[in-house]
């Protein structure tokens, strides 16, 4: 059973996701939907802006879903850029403590976003390469372009 912090990481990552994607297989954006999608996720971020994980894994989460946050929404009280900075360097605490892992990768990915440091995006690659040679979680190859999945994994994509 997940505790209150992590159903609420898990909440804040699937609508920031949910934002992310929104219209990308060719479904219609619906103006009112859109924005309340934008204000859920705003207010899901800055309620969770302040709390920290328990563990690294729980940390990292909690920073992965806050940048997918503020990355997707359109909303600004004047001081996201500053939250997302804060966010940042919450970050780089938390990097060197992961294992190679899903989790890290995104967490890199998204940091690379911000910062567009090419190591971060080398770690994420050499986190991704690792995997060839075996099979895929679905979690794994949710996470990569179509053709990186079938290239790590050694099979064509579903």
């Amino acid at each position: 059973m997940l505790n209150s912090l992590e159903s609420q990481i898990s909440a804040l990552y699937a609508s920031a996701h949910e934002l992310l994607y929104l219209g990308v297989d060719g479904s219609p954006i619906y103006s009112d939907h859109f924005n309340r999608l934008n204000r859920e996720v705003f207010r899901q971020a800055n309620s969770l802006f302040i709390r920290h994980g328990v563990t690294s894994e729980e940390e990292a989460a909690l920073c992965l879903s806050l940048l997918m946050g503020y990355t997707a929404t359109i909303y600004n009280n004047g001081d996201k850029e500053n939250r997302i900075q804060s966010i940042l360097n919450r970050c780089w605490e938390v990097l060197d403590k992961l294992p190679p892992s899903l989790l890290k990768a995104r967490l890199l990915t998204y940091c690379y976003g911000e910062v567009y440091d090419d190591n971060l995006a080398q770690d994420a690659h050499t986190i991704i390469n690792s995997w060839s040679g075996r099979e895929l979680t679905k979690d794994e190859s949710s996470g990569l372009p179509t053709g990186a999945a079938s290239a790590s994994s050694g099979c064509s994509p579903s």
